[in-house]
C-alpha cells in the first residue's frame, strides 16, 4: 500500500483512533494526551488519582476535545487490566498508548533505601511493562498499533543524584527495543521519546529552591531554554500517527540539544 493511499495528505491525522496516556493529568503527559486529541483521537487519561484524570480530562473537554479518564495503578497488573478493559468495553479498540506516568529521585545511589528502589522499578519500569504487556496483547491481535514511552535524557549524559531514576529509564530504552523487535511482525511500532531538561511539576519545586541550578541547566543547553511540556507534543504526535509506520525501536531525544554536549 502506497503512503498516499495510507494517510492521504494527513499523516498525523489521528481521526478515529483511540489513545491511551498513563500520567496524563499534568506535564508532558497531559501536553501529549491534549495534542494527540487536537489531532482526531478520543484520548484515554489514565491516572493513580481518580479526580486528577477526570480533572484533566474535564479540561479537555471544555476545548472540545473527546478525552475520558480511566483510574489505573500502573505497578499492580489487576489494576492495568480493569484499565484496559474498560477502555475496550466503551470503544472496542486501543490504537495508542503513551507511558507517560513516573516518578523521580533525586538522591546519591549510596543513600537510596529499599523503598525508594522499588518505588522507582516497580512504576517508571515495571508498570510500563505491565502496560506494554496488556495493551499489546490487545494490539498483536489487531496487527496494528503504535507504543509511545517517554524516557529521560538522563540515559546519556549522566546526571548527578539521579542514578536510581537514570537505571529505570536505562531499562526502558533496552524494553522498548526488545519489545519493537518482538512486535515488529505484527505491525506493532513500539518506541520512545527522551525528553530533556523540562519544566514540570516533578521538578518545579525543586529549581525554585535550586535558582542557581536551574542556571546551569540553562546555559548548558545549546538552544539556551529549559523545555516546557508542549516541546514534547510533536514527537508524540509523529511516533503515534502513520508518519511513523516505518519507525521503531527508536528513541527520540527531544532536548534541546543537551545530548550533544
Amino acid at each position: 500500500m502506497s503512503s498516499k493511499k495510507r494517510f492521504g495528505m494527513k499523516p498525523f491525522d489521528l481521526s478515529g483512533r483511540v489513545a491511551v496516556v498513563t500520567g496524563g493529568s499534568r506535564g508532558i503527559g497531559l501536553a501529549i494526551a491534549e495534542g494527540l486529541a487536537g489531532a482526531g483521537a478520543a484520548v484515554v487519561i489514565a491516572n493513580r488519582t481518580a479526580e486528577q484524570g477526570e480533572h484533566a480530562a474535564e479540561m479537555l473537554r471544555r476545548r472540545n476535545l473527546e478525552a475520558h479518564a480511566v483510574p489505573v495503578d500502573v505497578s499492580r497488573r489487576e489494576s492495568v487490566r480493569r484499565m484496559v478493559s474498560a477502555v475496550l468495553e466503551k470503544f472496542r479498540r486501543i490504537d495508542v498508548l503513551v507511558n507517560s506516568a513516573a516518578v523521580i529521585l533525586r538522591k546519591p545511589i549510596v543513600e537510596v533505601t529499599d523503598e525508594e528502589w522499588g518505588s522507582l522499578m516497580n512504576i517508571n519500569l515495571k508498570g510500563i511493562f505491565l502496560c506494554c504487556q496488556e495493551v499489546g496483547r490487545h494490539m498483536i491481535e489487531r496487527k496494528q498499533g503504535k507504543i509511545v514511552n517517554i524516557s529521560s535524557n538522563v540515559i546519556q549524559p549522566l546526571q548527578p543524584g539521579r542514578g536510581v531514576y537514570a537505571v529505570t529509564k536505562a531499562g526502558l530504552t533496552q524494553l522498548t527495543r526488545v519489545l519493537a523487535f518482538e512486535w515488529a511482525p505484527h505491525n506493532v511500532c513500539v518506541n520512545a521519546i527522551a525528553p530533556g531538561p523540562t519544566i514540570t511539576d516533578l521538578n518545579r519545586k525543586f529549581f525554585e529552591e535550586n535558582p542557581e541550578d536551574l542556571q546551569a541547566r540553562v546555559r548548558s543547553l545549546p538552544l539556551g531554554r529549559m523545555g516546557q511540556p508542549r516541546d514534547h507534543v510533536g514527537a508524540a504526535l509523529l511516533l503515534a500517527s502513520p508518519a511513523s509506520d516505518f519507525i521503531t525501536g527508536q528513541t527520540l531525544f527531544v532536548d534541546g540539544g543537551s545530548n550533544l554536549i
